[in-house]
């Protein structure tokens, strides 16, 4: 998990690990900090039944968002803890689920899902063992994600640069008086810095500027 070179890889590494350490026979990463509003990230083979399953209206998703333990759903058939939940239709296949939820410091930041066909597949042990695998999966997504902001950050830097260079070239104006015109025209048209950069590289001319014309 934590060798993943990108955000993408690392949730898949922990789907993957996710759904070995636990014996289960399907995984997913949810993302997200809101229960009605989390993305996924990442599944093993047929984790896409797995969260149709537990991104629903009702059932464990909120609950296991919000709890510090791991919530075990011993035996879907039998249980009543959450009323109309599981749907009949989307119930097929899964006979027990394992939900904890990851966070990135204080926040919550989404949910590790672990399925089997199998009721009472998923005991305390496995509950202790999710808890372990979400928060090394919780540093390493945010690991991930700093070295993807970093990187972005980087790359913005030296976009900027090159159309800077093209304005100064053009039009004989200094490293101020360049970043200037892009950071305006970044204003004036809603549009982040680091896209006018490019746009500018690609076409050598900025948006709503006329050949010759020079900027203002």
């Amino acid at each position: 998990m934590h060798e993943a070179e990108s955000v993408a890889e690392t949730v898949e590494a922990v789907a993957e690990f996710a759904r070995y350490a636990l014996g289960a026979t399907t995984a997913a990463i949810l993302l997200g900090q809101n229960p009605q509003r989390l993305e996924v990230a990442a599944t093993t083979e047929n984790g896409d039944a797995l969260v149709r399953l537990v991104v629903t209206d009702t059932g464990p998703i909120t609950d296991a968002f919000e709890s510090p333990s791991a919530v075990v759903v011993g035996d879907l058939s039998v249980q009543r803890r959450w009323p109309d939940w599981p749907p009949a239709d989307l119930a097929h296949g899964v006979g027990s689920l394992l939900l904890v939820r990851l966070r990135i410091g204080q926040r919550p930041a989404g949910l590790l899902l672990a399925g089997h066909p199998e009721p009472g597949s998923f005991d305390t042990d496995d509950a202790a063992v999710a808890h372990i695998v979400a928060r090394h999966a919780s540093i390493a997504v945010a690991g991930s994600r700093q070295q993807a902001t970093l990187a972005e950050a980087v790359d913005a830097r030296k976009l900027v640069g090159q159309a800077m260079g093209i304005l100064m070239e053009r039009y004989g104006i200094d490293a101020d008086r360049a970043f200037a015109v892009l950071r305006r025209y970044s204003q004036d048209t809603n549009t982040k810095l680091r896209l006018i950069a490019i746009q500018l590289i690609e076409t050598r001319a900025l948006p709503g500027l006329e050949d010759g014309q020079e900027p203002g």
